[in-house]
């Protein structure tokens, strides 16, 4: 733990120990996130399945990336990581992204992507909100991983059809906002 900077963090106003367990359950929504979406990817095939291929695999990339980044900063807070895996999915801040009963069902595979990029969109507003002005670094973190869960919901957004968002698919680049906390 990195004790100077919890102290510093309590003493600009933040309750720390519910930043570190919002942190923590964010973390297990991207590290599940990234486990489901696997599954999902593996089952979008034929011909309107292949075209989403792409956008899947570079959120479920992305979203293992923000599990990378999340990890290091719950622990200069003085927190942890749960020691059981079953007990770290069940914390999760987002519902499971399960496959649809009917995985051939594209647009149930759509919502389902959609749906999980929403949530994550409203967990790093909150703690973006949380920590304005008070604790630089996390509002850093969450505001970068927010960048790319924002563009994450644009993507399967223009799919359902919903309108077009201007954000264009990451060619050979991933993580761009995110990057510098994983070096």
């Amino acid at each position: 733990m990195a004790k100077v900077t919890r102290e510093m963090v309590e003493k600009s106003g933040v309750n720390v120990d519910q930043l570190v367990e919002l942190l923590v359950k964010n973390a297990a929504a991207e590290l599940t996130t990234y486990y489901y979406y696997t599954i999902l990817r593996v089952n979008l095939i034929g011909l309107e399945g292949e075209g989403l291929k792409e956008i899947a695999e570079t959120a479920r990339i992305e979203d293992r990336n923000h599990f990378e980044a999340l990890f290091p900063r719950i622990y200069e807070l003085g927190g942890k990581l749960p020691g059981n895996m079953k007990d770290f999915h069940d914390i999760s801040a987002c519902p499971p992204a399960s496959l649809p009963k009917d995985p051939t069902d594209i647009k149930a595979m759509l919502t389902v992507l959609v749906n999980a990029e929403r949530c994550a969109v409203r967990g790093y507003t909150h703690i973006c909100n949380l920590t304005a002005g008070k604790d630089h670094r996390t509002y850093d973190l969450a505001l970068s991983i927010l960048n790319e869960e924002i563009e994450h919901e644009s993507w399967f957004s223009e799919f359902l059809g919903e309108g077009p968002s201007g954000h264009f698919l990451r060619r050979g680049e991933t993580s761009p906002f995110v990057s510098k906390f994983l070096k």
